[in-house]
């Protein structure tokens, strides 16, 4: 009677490369530093040993992980597997068939498999592996990267294959401290399956002092594996519409006792009017575009808007979104016109692919091309047609892909953290008529998203534990505010009988905007939770 498969904890899976030691560095010195900063699985990686030496190396560093209770496997190398009694093997799709592996490996032995698409998963379910590498997720300098590369918002799409079954998975390439977070909140399918664990080379191996390295990753891993699936709002069974009209009356109240700095990388046709608005709500409005501004900016902001109406800096708007997820900040995502061209396309999956928005919104047309849907058209920047069929269900769906609250706007918007539904109806024709309406929308949203940060932020301790959250606060409550506080003052503004038009109508929308108070939008909001 053979053995049972051993218990293995893919959290954080260390994959050597004895070429990216420090100088000065031992390699066996290295390895178990990092198991004592909480590697949980080693895979022995040696593509230019000879056998002599690989023998060796992998020897060693099976004393080490013993010594520790830490499982190893080998890189493709079957004979130096079976040479050590290694815990087992890791193949790509090039290397040996699973099947054959199976039978010269112990009956006990796991075998897992590089993955870069939906139907390596599915072979590789029905060959029977125990865990597959997903990726890359971005590129890397430690091996040469033969499949595209698959992005973060690509990883959920395969997640959701292995549903169900009892294979695990690991992202690969490119992980690091630093978008560790982003890679494991970002990935989590439609449905709610999440990665086991990430694999990572360079941010360990290079690093002097890999013990602590290796502490940094695995400490927000286990943070995040320790939580139900993230979201950015709170317990769904909590929202009813007294509940929103009421606590956004609490949350403009937050906006304009912390006056959050909204940094906004905005189209140049609506940044006068979009600073008056963040003014007109208790903030302060700042429009800067230099990458190298970025860090700081993440700093003193309270939260950010990236829209590209006028895409001009898209550096500047990746290093934005990376270091305000770096800061545990909300970005809020408006990817006006993203239909209209290539271009805008594949810039917002690049963004995407960067960074962890907390906020996607736009017009039925703008979500669409997201969601690769072809139910509603694009004319430019405006939606063409009668709209979704299941708005509701569209942007439930859409939440849960790219775990993000989503905003539909439009003549009924719709608000969705993937559970939650909220319809909202305020709104006057006069915001249809002028340019920018919806841009300010974005403004209104990352206005409201700043004050519920800022005041999360305030009240948790400084020596805190890590929680694994990108964003604190109930950025749910925050999007359906944002809308709120633009679509009641256009309500409040076109009744007005100084408004004759558009033309009058802007100015009157920017002074209600800033006379707005909790009563005003308990009384008028229009609330519905589906």
């Amino acid at each position: 009677m053979s053995a049972p498969k051993p218990t293995i904890d893919y959290s954080l899976y260390l994959v050597t490369g004895r070429e990216l030691l420090p100088e000065g560095k031992d390699y066996l010195q290295s390895l178990e530093e990092s198991i004592r900063g909480g590697v949980t699985l080693v895979q022995i990686r040696e593509k230019k040993a000879d056998t002599g030496e690989f023998l060796k190396i992998a020897q060693d560093s099976k004393t080490i992980c013993r010594k520790y209770n830490v499982p190893i496997l080998i890189n493709d190398r079957i004979d130096i597997a079976l040479a050590i009694g290694a815990d087992g093997v890791h193949i790509g799709q090039t290397d040996m068939p699973v099947d054959v592996a199976r039978r010269l490996l112990p009956p006990n032995a796991i075998i897992g498999m590089t993955c870069n698409t939906v139907e390596h998963v599915k072979k590789a379910i029905q060959d029977g592996v125990d865990y597959v590498g997903l990726g890359p997720v971005w590129t890397t300098q430690t091996k040469k990267v033969v499949h595209p590369v698959v992005g973060v918002r690509g990883i959920g799409e395969i997640l959701e294959v292995l549903q169900g079954t009892n294979v695990r998975a690991v992202a690969i390439a490119g992980i690091k401290s630093t978008n560790v977070l982003h890679c494991l909140h970002g990935t989590v399918s439609p449905s709610g399956r999440a990665l086991d664990g990430v694999a990572v080379v360079s941010d360990i191996v290079a690093s002097t002092d890999p013990s602590n390295a290796a502490k940094r990753i695995a400490t927000i891993v286990n943070a995040f594996k320790a939580q139900p699936v993230p979201v950015f709002s709170l317990s769904p069974s909590s929202y009813v519409a007294d509940s929103f009209k009421h606590g956004v009356g609490e949350l403009l109240t937050t906006v304009e006792q912390f006056s959050p700095l909204v940094h906004q990388i905005t189209n140049t046709v609506v940044t006068t009017q979009s600073a008056n608005a963040t003014l007109a709500l208790g903030a302060s409005p700042i429009m800067a575009t230099a990458p190298e501004e970025m860090v700081d900016l993440s700093i003193a902001g309270g939260a950010l808007l990236v829209n590209f109406g006028t895409i001009q800096n898209l550096d500047g708007m990746l290093a934005a979104g990376f270091n305000y997820n770096q800061t545990r900040k909300p970005v809020v995502f408006d990817p006006v016109g993203v239909g209209a061209t290539q271009y805008r396309r594949t810039s917002a999956a690049a963004l995407l692919n960067a960074w962890q928005p907390t906020v996607i919104k736009g017009n039925a047309a703008e979500l669409g091309a997201l969601a690769n849907s072809t139910e509603v058209q694009a004319k430019g920047v405006d939606s063409v047609g009668q709209g979704f069929a299941d708005p509701a269900a569209f942007v439930r769906n859409l939440a849960r892909k790219e775990r993000a609250i989503i905003v539909l706007t439009g003549v009924t918007d719709y608000v969705s953290d993937g559970t939650a539904v909220v319809r909202l109806s305020n709104g006057h024709p006069y915001l249809g008529e002028i340019t920018g309406s919806g841009c300010m929308v974005g403004t209104a949203v990352a206005t409201f998203c700043a004050g519920a940060s800022m005041a999360a932020a305030s009240q948790r301790a400084a020596d805190a534990a890590e929680d694994a959250k990108l964003v604190r606060g109930d950025m749910l409550l925050a999007a359906v505010g944002g809308v709120l506080a633009v679509t009641i003052a256009s309500e409040l503004a076109g009744a007005r009988q100084d408004v004759k038009g558009s033309g009058t109508f802007l100015p009157a929308f920017i002074d209600e905007l800033g006379a707005l108070t909790p009563e005003t939008i308990a009384s008028r909001a229009k609330v519905e939770v589906l």
